[in-house]
This record gives C-alpha cells, sequence and structure tokens, in this order.
C-alpha cells in the first residue's frame, strides 16, 4: 500500500462568502436560543417581571408629572433660550429619564440584598436604558432632522449590539455580505465604516467651516470678493479632505479604483459641463474682482444689485422684491453694465423739450435748478448740468445730466422725481412743453374758406 500523503491545509477550499454567512448567523441563532432559554430560569424570570413593572412605575409617573412640569416651563418666559431648550429635551425623555434612574436604583438594592449574578439582567437593561437616553440627548444638538436621525437609530443599534457583546458575530455577517470588484472587495461591514467615518469627518469640516466663515467675514481688511474666495476654497479644501481621509481610514484602497473614477471621470465631465463652467467663472469673477457683493448691476432686462456670490449663480435682488439667480457662466460671457464698479456716482440723463418762443438760456437755468432741489442728486462734487441737443420739427430740445450715489435706491423712481420737479418749474415760468399737431383732412372734401 502506498503511504497516506497529508493535504496542506493552503490546498483546502477556502470558504465560500456565502457559506461565512450561513455560519455566523447560525452562530447567532444559538446564541439567541440560549438566551431565549436562559429566561425561563426563575431568577431571570424575576428579572424580566421587575423591568415591566418598572416600565409601568415610569409610564405612571411620566403621566402625573409631565403635565405639571409643561405648566411649569410655560410660566418660565424670563429665562434665556438655552435653559428653555434644556427643559423641552428633559420633558420630551421624561418616561425614560424615570425608567433609569428606577432600574438602576433596583439594580443597587438587588446587589446588596442578593448575589450580583441574580441582577444581571437587570444591569444589561439599565446599560442599555443609559446609553440610549445619552444618544438621544447627544443626537439633539444636531440641527438637520434627517441626520439627527440617522445618526440617533444607528447609535442605538450600535451600542446595543456593543453591551449585548454581539459585534464579533454582527461584524461577521456584515462582513460576509459583498461582492468582488476587480481586485477589492466590497462588504456591507466595510460600506457602513466607510459611511460612518465620512459622516463623521464631514461634519466636523461643517463644524470647523462655519466657525471659520464667520470669522473671514468679520475681518474688514479683506474686500468682500475676496472673503468668498476664501470661503469657497476653504469650503471645497476642508471636504474634500473629510471625504479622502474617511475613506482611506476605512480601508479603501483608492488606487484600485483609479481605472474605474477616470471612467467615471469621463462621463461626469460630459454630463457636469455646464456646472464645472459656473464653478470657474464663479472663481474667475472672484479673482477678477469685476463683480462683488454690494454692487448694482443690469444684465439684459435684469436690474438689481449682487447680494450673494455663490459657487454656481449668482444672487441678484431687484427694486421689487425679486431675487434672479444668475448662472456665473452668464456674468462671463454676456455684457454686465456694473453701475458701481470702481466707484459709487452713477449719472443718469433726461431728455426734454420745451417751445421756440421760450429762451434757452433761462430754460437751462431753470431746469439746473429744479433738479438741485431733489433729493438724492448730487450738488456740490457735480452738479447738473443742461445742454441744447437740437433744433427739432416742434421743440428745442435739451438733455438735463445729474449725478447721484447710490443706485440701489433705484433709478426710475429719481428720474420720476427730476421730471416732476422740471413740470412745477416749468408751470411757475410760463415755459411751454410743446406736442406735435397734425391737420388732418379728407380727401374729397371742399375746402374751408379763408385756410
Amino acid at each position: 500500500m502506498e503511504p497516506e500523503t497529508e493535504t496542506p491545509t493552503d490546498a483546502l477550499p477556502d470558504a465560500t462568502p456565502m457559506e461565512e454567512l450561513t455560519t455566523s448567523v447560525e452562530g447567532l441563532f444559538a446564541q439567541g436560543r440560549v438566551f431565549l432559554e436562559g429566561l425561563l430560569r426563575p431568577w431571570n424570570a424575576y428579572q424580566v417581571a421587575i423591568v415591566l413593572g418598572l416600565v409601568l412605575v415610569a409610564w405612571f409617573l411620566t403621566r402625573v408629572f409631565g403635565p405639571r412640569i409643561r405648566a411649569w416651563m410655560a410660566s418660565r418666559e424670563g429665562w434665556p433660550t438655552w435653559r428653555m431648550r434644556i427643559l423641552v429635551i428633559v420633558h420630551r425623555r421624561l418616561f425614560l429619564i424615570f425608567f433609569v434612574v428606577l432600574v438602576w436604583t433596583m439594580v443597587l438594592v438587588m446587589r446588596e440584598v442578593t448575589w450580583p449574578s441574580r441582577s444581571y439582567l437587570l444591569s444589561v437593561v439599565a446599560e442599555l436604558a443609559t446609553a440610549w437616553l445619552f444618544v438621544a440627548v447627544v443626537a439633539r444638538l444636531i440641527r438637520s432632522p434627517v441626520l439627527r436621525s440617522l445618526v440617533r437609530y444607528g447609535a442605538w443599534i450600535y451600542v446595543t449590539i456593543a453591551i449585548l457583546n454581539l459585534r464579533e458575530e454582527v461584524g461577521a455577517i456584515l462582513d460576509s455580505v459583498g461582492f468582488n470588484l476587480g481586485g477589492i472587495r466590497l462588504s456591507l461591514l466595510g460600506v457602513l465604516q466607510a459611511v460612518l467615518i465620512v459622516a463623521l469627518l464631514i461634519m466636523a469640516a461643517r463644524f470647523l467651516t462655519r466657525t471659520t466663515t464667520a470669522r473671514i467675514e468679520r475681518n474688514e481688511d479683506l474686500s468682500p470678493s475676496m472673503r468668498v474666495l476664501v470661503v469657497k476654497f476653504m469650503q471645497v479644501l476642508l471636504y474634500g479632505a473629510a471625504i479622502y481621509i474617511g475613506l482611506r481610514a476605512s480601508g479603501v484602497d483608492l488606487t484600485g479604483l483609479a481605472v474605474l473614477s477616470g471612467a467615471i471621470g469621463v462621463g461626469l465631465g460630459f454630463g457636469l459641463q455646464k456646472v464645472v463652467s459656473n464653478l470657474v467663472s464663479g472663481v474667475i469673477i472672484l479673482l477678477d474682482k469685476s463683480i462683488k457683493p454690494g454692487d448694482v448691476i443690469s444684465l439684459g432686462d435684469t436690474f438689481g444689485w449682487i447680494q450673494t456670490l455663490g459657487a454656481r449663480y449668482a444672487s441678484v435682488v431687484t427694486r421689487d422684491g425679486k431675487e434672479y439667480l444668475i448662472p456665473n457662466e452668464d456674468l462671463i460671457t454676456n455684457q454686465v453694465v456694473n453701475w458701481s464698479h470702481t466707484d459709487e456716482f452713477v449719472r443718469l440723463d433726461i431728455h426734454f423739450g420745451t417751445s421756440y418762443g421760450d429762451d434757452p438760456h433761462l430754460v437751462r437755468r431753470i431746469a439746473i435748478e429744479a433738479a438741485m432741489k431733489v433729493d438724492r442728486v448730487l450738488t456740490v462734487d457735480r452738479k447738473p448740468v443742461c445742454h441744447i441737443t437740437g433744433f427739432g420739427d416742434s421743440s428745442v430740445d435739451y438733455i438735463l445730466r445729474f449725478w447721484i450715489r447710490d443706485p440701489t435706491g433705484g433709478l426710475t423712481n429719481i428720474r420720476g422725481n427730476v421730471f416732476l420737479a422740471l413740470w412745477d418749474a416749468f408751470q411757475e415760468n410760463g415755459i411751454s412743453i410743446p406736442f406735435p399737431q397734425r391737420e388732418v383732412r379728407m380727401l374729397g372734401d371742399k375746402p374751408t374758406p379763408g385756410v
């Protein structure tokens, strides 16, 4: 007989992911079955009954003291906002607070009067309730409702698994659910870890961005456009670093995704061409300082002032309260009139005509005096002027030019006020504003004698 040859362990086939998943699930169910069987023991059953009784007591205390605490809170009108928020959080978690106090009190009493093993289940329930209460209170610090719900439920699941010592079993189940993508193994556990780490880093980056942005906006040494540029650059840097560090920390090999990311990048490049163009245009606008927050601009039929400069668009508010979101690319490629680019002075022109019987020297002087009496018209540095522009068919044509330094106050209203001042001044001095007169005759009519 030939001697038996030993098969090396390396030659044994590896367990498939499905087999690993089946083994992990069977082990988890086995532990659950053992736990349920243990509940049938006398002292474990007593502890379960005690927990149910404490739940009823906590519910009764909440029903009794809840309305009284709410009425007392309503009478505290002069308290600071932060103190009232703490009271609201306590009032909403009143049942859980009562239960935590009662169950820990029962655990301490049980440890004093009997063996510690006879209060093991109560200790586990007390730890779970305390962890859930802590997570619920801390999650209230997150402003976003969606993010707050995700953090709260995710943290509840994690602390429950950790306190029950099921991290290895649950981790094995999550790790066995996945697939291979080239040389990369993508599992549910890895995805959850990556999402968690990236989310935490993005929250930290968001906090740093808000804190730094507030300080930058208070810095008067920087121009408004430079402030926006620094804030946008800082946001891109912090969020990009958060995503990159989070993926690296979660074990994702970014070099293995080079080909895939290149293909995705080409597709996104064609699909997001306009978005990228607006981003680049926004950076150019901030660098050359052609447009900055507070400037009064005209673009086509839109006239207003720049309220904010975003990464993709500029917010322009008009006099009628409408807010136009103009893409940054339009501000680069189209003709834009910036009324306050280099200075805040704006010149306005008004055209009018008077009768040939009126003295043009008197008309010019009256027009200038009338314009100088209107509010917002400059009368010192840049005085109004009036010139004759031509001799028309029915009138002598003039142009009245005056300056203002607050275009955000509107242009149509100041023109209307100047026209009204001219009308009143001409009426007082007997100057007439002619209008074209035409004589219409019907063919075949007899001519009027003497005409």
